[in-house]
């Protein structure tokens, strides 16, 4: 019975190991998919932004005698 135990003991360091590096895998996945959200949605934010400077100067344009 004992030594039933001592093996189960000596598999928890090797099973926080894996655990740990599941951890860090898992978070490098979510940061590069938050990066390439991230990144498509300042593209949208741009093309929006130069379509707005893009009313304003017409504006400006038809304002100016």
């Amino acid at each position: 019975m004992m030594d039933l135990g001592f093996a189960f003991a000596s598999f928890i360091p090797l099973l926080l190991m894996l655990a740990f590096y599941a951890l860090i895998i898992y978070l490098i996945v979510q940061v590069i998919r938050f990066m390439k959200q991230k990144t498509l949605h300042d593209q949208q934010r741009n093309e929006k932004l130069d379509a707005l400077i893009q009313l304003l100067r017409e504006k400006e344009r038809e304002q100016q005698p």
